[in-house]
């Protein structure tokens, strides 16, 4: 079992920058991939970006690509998400999830055994 906390959301300005935080309990988190996924206002679930178990391999949505970067600190259970240069259209709940094919990056959320309870994102124009 895998219990994730995300921290970090808040109100910015467009073009300003906010770091997400995934911080892991439970049994060894470096065997899972990880993933953000996000879910605005009346739409569906939407794929951020995934790494995995070592955080050699990463993945982008392309609305987020050469804009956000996932990362992970294993010694500290935790997962990263770094959002520069945020548009108001990156508003949104973000969600950590993991799942145990640590090797594979995946970008459908049923994919995934574990979520968080996800953290407010708001950019204003």
């Amino acid at each position: 079992q895998v219990q994730l906390v995300e921290s970090g959301g808040g109100l910015v300005q467009a073009g300003g920058s906010l770091r997400l935080s995934c911080v892991a309990s439970g049994r060894a988190f470096s065997m899972y991939a990880m993933g953000w996924f996000r879910r605005a206002p009346g739409t569906a679930r939407e794929f951020v970006a995934a790494i995995t178990w070592s955080g050699a391999n990463t993945y982008y949505a392309d609305s987020v690509k050469g804009r956000f970067t996932i990362s992970r600190d294993n010694a500290k259970n935790t997962v990263y998400l770094q959002m520069n240069s945020l548009k108001p259209e990156d508003t949104a709940v973000y969600f950590c999830a993991a799942h145990a094919r640590g090797n594979m990056i995946l970008v459908h959320g049923d994919d995934y055994n574990y979520w968080g309870q996800g953290t407010q994102v708001t950019v204003s124009s």
